[in-house]
């Protein structure tokens, strides 16, 4: 590993980033295979450039300082970020890094005979807790279980017993390790609900049902599990399902409104539950695709909740999207080059700015970077990209699918079936980076 310590005395560049989650696997036939979402999403243009600069907090002159060699890519601020001093902070603090059990409890319409083979049709391999167990012993403190639930339900909504018994027991090692887990609805959006006015009432009673029943299931088990309402929601298969270039188009307003609308029926269910620590829980919700640039745009709205201050904003940042997602783009990142870190200043900068800074927290639940034969740029943006975030106090969750050597989209960081690290650098240097830097 390349060992050096960059002083970040700020950095404050606008550019425009791109967000969507992977979902790719090496093991998946060609017919089962999800579509790779860097081809579903255009490359950031001129027209969608931010027009407010973030404010610069810091001088922009990172420079190299003497210092003992750590082994690690350091990123240090010259002054420490005042974080808000309430229970919620102190909550998201504790979850500080976590890991995405990708394209397992997520696989959906592959056609499988036995709904129990849905966990492993992509990814290829059973989650065992010895998985679990490795994942806490290598510093993680929070593990994300996408649920893909509409390949497990009756014509009522029903959710299988199978199924949901078998995401509990997952759910059980993730607890039994002392660590935070997080479950959502998945892949869940197009083939079950829709952010459009002609299909919300249908899609209102979707995400009720699965969260009654959810919330039934999961209220003795403490604050360690944590529900997260959607999956970035969004208008599936149009030509603005991963971006939209005017907020302001009446299209886009539906959208956002009806995503607010799912978010609120969602919450309203689980606080309705009324049961053990439900009425309690923290709940992270998404605004359009979960992309900051919509979530900080003023008709996103926060879910009324019945609890006061259990709301966490979810996010989801593959950026800079030519580096972090899009596999025909650069291979190149360089904290010292400074290549590609505005990208990152400003988007974490605005979520601060709409919500830290007002005592809402917020979790990056999906972020990382492709394999392209890269490693030195990859521990630099994964140093940067954590190191940034926690010290606005963000915790990150990395985006794993279980992929090394596919065509597509190789997030792939432990095999899950030896659990061999593939990549053991990347691996400390998130943990490193989420545990020294936190509001620093």
């Amino acid at each position: 590993m390349r060992r050096n310590t960059i002083r970040l005395l700020t950095a404050g560049l606008a550019a425009v980033f791109l967000l969507t989650a992977c979902r790719n696997n090496d093991t998946v036939s060609p017919e089962a295979e999800p579509t790779a979402a860097a081809e579903a999403t255009p490359v950031p243009t001129a027209e969608a450039e931010p027009t407010e600069e973030p404010e610069p907090t810091e001088v922009p002159a990172p420079t190299e300082v003497p210092v003992e060699d750590s082994g690690m890519v350091e990123v240090k601020y010259a002054t420490q970020m005042a974080l808000p001093d309430n229970e919620a902070f102190a909550f998201t603090k504790d979850m500080k890094v976590g890991w995405n059990l990708g394209n397992c409890f997520d696989a959906h319409d592959s056609g499988c005979a036995d709904e129990m083979d849905y966990e492993t049709v992509w990814c290829g391999a059973k989650v065992t807790k010895e998985l679990i167990h490795t994942m806490k012993e290598a510093g993680f403190k929070t593990i994300r279980v996408p649920v893909s639930w509409h390949n497990h339900v009756d014509g009522n909504n029903n959710i299988s017993e199978k199924w949901m018994n078998r995401v509990e027991e997952v759910i059980g090692w993730i607890c039994d390790e002392d660590m935070y887990a997080i479950i959502n609805i998945h892949h869940d959006n197009d083939d079950a609900f829709y952010p459009s006015y002609d299909k919300l009432d249908k899609s209102k009673k979707y995400v009720t049902a699965i969260w009654k029943q959810v919330a039934e299931r999961f209220a003795d088990y403490d604050e360690h599990v944590i529900f997260e309402t959607l999956n970035e929601p969004r208008q599936v298969g149009t030509d603005h399902e991963w971006w939209i270039d005017d907020k302001t188009a009446d299209y886009a307003k539906e959208a956002f409104d009806c995503v607010n609308q799912l978010n609120q029926a969602a919450v309203d269910a689980i606080r309705a539950n009324g049961k053990g620590h439900n009425p309690d829980r923290y709940i992270l919700v998404p605004g359009y695709c979960a992309a900051p640039e919509f979530e900080t745009y003023d008709d996103f709205k926060i879910p009324n909740d019945s609890a006061e201050n259990r709301i966490i904003i979810s996010a989801h940042a593959y950026t800079p999207y030519n580096f972090a997602l899009n596999i025909s783009g650069t291979d190149k990142f360089s904290i010292k080059g400074g290549n590609g870190t505005g990208d990152i200043d400003y988007f974490i900068k605005s979520l601060h700015r709409s919500f830290i800074s007002k005592g809402i927290p917020v979790v990056i639940t999906e972020w990382g970077s492709l394999d392209k034969n890269n490693l030195e740029s990859r521990l630099d943006f994964t140093a940067y990209y954590v190191a940034t975030a926690a010290h606005y106090g963000i915790p990150t969750v990395l985006w794993d699918n279980n992929a090394y050597k596919s065509s597509g989209e190789n997030f792939g960081i432990i095999d899950r079936a030896t659990l061999e690290w593939r990549f053991p650098e990347i691996k400390d240097q998130l943990i490193y980076s989420a545990t020294s830097t936190w509001g620093e």
